[in-house]
């Protein structure tokens, strides 16, 4: 109890921090929202409009920053964010929830899938070492993390739709087609997501496999894991629950980094696919100095990094008790 008392003190701390870091960084960019929305319309407003729109945004400049602060926090606390700028005046809310099932469909399916493909591989690339899974597979994916998401995505985009036309290259549903709750549609979502998915698939699996591999050839030469198999128990028992649930421990973290990223969207991704996800909302915040917008989506990916580290401590501290004695 101690223990998860000690991490929500630290989880609620880091918080504070990065809600007050994502206050005042806008504060010191040049500028404004409200000028900002004005020099996309190619406008020009008077004195007292501009006033009611820097209000509007809880960008007054002429009120306290300890005013606006917790004016801010008030209105995190209500999930309150503010209009989008990109899509004025639908709210930020409004905005964020249409893209995050595209983001978590897609980006979180994927990165679930290639942690656990990378981590079996890993392990019995590690348990066969030396063998044709060792000696191939880790290359491969390895090498294949190393090339950029966008190169792969274009590589894919050229190959598999513009040369084969086997899949569609954009977007995540048919052009001409709407949203709703049918097979048909269903089946679109699941063509289009077919090369994002790959792309995200090949780039990310390899630092798993190399991780899992490596943490494992280590563990193997533990003293437990000799016993157990001094005992005569079996490979497939000795592998995953003496040797595989220990090597995993350094991967979780890991892993729960890369979900909690995940509510970033695979930027590049997404923008090569235009793939409606968060990923590429947050490019056209960037593109239109969205500022409520950014400001919203980075605060959403803090605190899901936040929450990720938080249930990887709690999960490490399940698996190995250890770590409950050191912390």
């Amino acid at each position: 109890m101690a223990f998860i008392i000690r991490r929500l003190e630290f989880f609620l701390i880091t918080l504070w921090a990065a809600l007050t870091i994502n206050f005042f960084l806008p504060r010191l960019m040049p500028g404004n929202p409200a000028e900002a929305m004005i020099s996309n319309f190619h406008g020009r407003l008077n004195p007292q409009a501009l006033h009611a729109l820097e209000v509007a945004f809880g960008v007054n400049n002429n009120e306290n920053i300890f005013a606006q602060y917790g004016e801010y926090l008030r209105n995190i606390a209500t999930g309150n964010l503010g209009n989008s700028l990109t899509f004025f005046p639908v709210p930020v809310m409004q905005v964020i929830g249409e893209a995050l099932p595209w983001t978590l469909g897609l980006i979180g399916l994927t990165t679930v899938l290639s942690f656990i493909l990378g981590t079996l591989i890993g392990m019995i690339a590690a348990w066969r070492r030396g063998g044709a899974a060792d000696s191939v597979l880790p290359v491969v994916f390895i090498v294949t993390s190393a090339f950029p998401y966008f190169w792969i995505g274009i590589i894919c985009i050229y190959v598999f739709s513009l040369q084969l036309g086997w899949l569609p290259g954009n977007l995540a549903y048919n052009v001409d087609g709407s949203i709703a709750l049918s097979w048909d549609f269903l089946g679109q979502v699941l063509k289009h997501g077919i090369l994002p998915a790959m792309t995200i698939l090949v780039t990310s699996i390899g630092g798993w496999i190399l991780t899992m591999r490596n943490t494992m050839i280590t563990t193997l030469s533990e003293d437990y894991v000799r016993m157990a198999k001094a005992k005569g128990l079996g490979s497939l028992r000795v592998m995953v629950l003496y040797a595989g649930r220990n090597a995993i421990l350094p991967n979780i973290t890991g892993f729960a980094m890369s979900l909690g990223f995940v509510l970033s969207g695979a930027l590049l991704t997404e923008i090569v696919f235009s793939y409606p996800g968060l990923g590429y909302i947050l490019y056209q915040a960037v593109t239109n100095e969205d500022y409520p917008l950014m400001q919203a989506i980075f605060l959403i990916i803090t605190v899901a990094v936040l929450c990720a580290v938080l249930l990887a401590d709690v999960a490490n501290a399940l698996l190995d008790p250890r770590t409950r004695e050191r912390s």
